[in-house]
C-alpha cells in the first residue's frame, strides 16, 4: 500500500513538473517575442525619430524619397476593421440571441458547430474569395470600386469574425440564470423583451469581451488583407480605393527580398510593435469592462 501510494506521489509530482514546464515555455517564449520587438525597434528610432513616425503621412520605406510615417498603414487597418465590425457585431449578436433564446437544445447542439466552422476556414480562402467573389460582385453595384480595395476584405473579414462573437456571446447569454427569464416571463415580458432587456445586459460583460476580442482578431488579420486590399499605403477613410495594412506591409517585406539589419528591414519590427501594443491594450480594455460590469451585476 505504502509503495502504490509512492509511486503515485511520483506520478503527480512528474506531471505537476510537465505542466510548470509549459507554463514555462510559454512565457520565455512570449518574453522572448517582446524582446526582440523591442531591441529591433530601438534600433530603428536610432534611425528614424518617433515624433515623424507618429506624425508623417506617408509610407515610402522602399522609395528613394523615404517617409516613415506608421498613420497610413494605420489608416488602412482600421478601415476594414470598422467595416469587419459593421457587419460582424450585428449578424453575430442576432446569432448569438437565437441560439440563446429562441433555438431548442437540439437545434443548439448542431448549429452551433456547423457555424464555428467559418472559424476553421484557412484565412488565405478568405482572401481570395474577397479578391475573385465578392469585389466582382461588389464592382457590379459599385462602378468605382477599385480591383484592390477595403470594402471587400473588410465584409470578408466581417464574416470570418461572425463566429468568435456569436459563440462567445451566446455562451455569457447562455450563462444568465434562469431565474431572471421566469421572473420577468411572470411580469408579463415577451421573449424579445426578456432578451433584449434582462439577457443582454446580464451578459454585457461577456459580450464586451467577445466584440474586443473580435476587434483584435480582426486589426490583427494577415492573408485577407494582403491578398485582396492592395499595397498602397495612403492616409484615407475611402473604402473604394486601395490601401495597405500594417500586417500586410509586414508580409510584404518579409519575402525575403530585403536585406536583414537594413532600416527597410527594421521597419516590420517598428510596426509589428505599433500593432503589439494597440492589441495589447485592447485586451487590457476588454478586461477592464469585463471586470466593470461583472461588479455591476453582482
Amino acid at each position: 500500500m505504502i509503495l502504490l501510494r509512492s509511486r503515485s506521489l511520483v506520478r503527480e509530482k512528474c506531471v505537476e513538473g510537465a505542466l510548470f514546464l509549459s507554463a514555462l515555455l510559454s512565457i520565455f517564449t512570449t518574453l522572448g517575442i517582446i524582446s526582440i520587438l523591442i531591441f529591433e525597434t530601438y534600433e530603428f528610432f536610432k534611425k528614424v525619430s518617433i515624433f515623424d513616425f507618429l506624425t508623417d503621412r506617408q509610407w515610402t520605406p522602399m522609395f528613394v524619397d523615404k517617409h516613415f510615417g506608421i498613420l497610413s498603414l494605420f489608416a488602412g487597418t482600421f478601415l476594414t476593421t470598422l467595416i469587419a465590425m459593421v457587419v460582424a457585431i450585428p449578424i453575430g449578436l442576432i446569432c448569438a440571441v437565437f441560439l440563446s433564446e429562441y433555438a431548442s437544445n437540439r437545434m443548439r447542439t448542431y448549429v452551433k458547430p456547423i457555424l464555428e466552422i467559418l472559424a476553421a476556414v484557412p484565412t488565405v480562402v478568405y482572401g481570395y474569395f474577397a479578391l475573385l467573389f465578392v469585389t466582382p460582385l461588389l464592382q457590379k453595384l459599385i462602378p468605382d470600386l477599385a480591383g484592390f480595395n477595403a470594402l471587400s476584405p473588410g465584409i470578408v473579414m466581417g464574416i470570418m469574425i461572425i463566429p468568435i462573437i456569436s459563440s462567445l456571446s451566446e455562451d455569457a447569454m447562455h450563462a444568465v440564470p434562469m431565474s431572471l427569464r421566469e421572473g420577468a416571463y411572470a411580469l408579463g415580458a415577451t421573449r424579445l423583451q426578456v432578451a433584449l432587456r434582462v439577457v443582454l445586459p446580464a451578459a454585457l460583460s461577456g459580450i464586451t469581451a467577445s466584440l474586443i476580442l473580435g476587434i483584435s482578431r480582426a486589426i490583427g488579420e494577415t492573408m485577407i488583407v494582403a491578398v485582396a486590399a492592395g499595397q498602397q499605403p495612403r492616409l484615407t477613410l475611402n473604402p473604394l480605393v486601395p490601401i495597405e495594412t500594417v500586417t500586410a506591409y509586414i508580409v510584404q517585406v518579409s519575402l525575403g527580398d530585403t536585406p536583414a539589419g537594413t532600416i527597410e528591414y527594421q521597419t516590420i519590427f517598428a510596426t509589428g510593435m505599433s500593432l503589439f501594443g494597440v492589441t495589447f491594450l485592447l485586451n487590457i480594455l476588454s478586461y477592464k469592462l469585463k471586470k466593470k460590469f461583472r461588479e455591476a451585476y453582482e
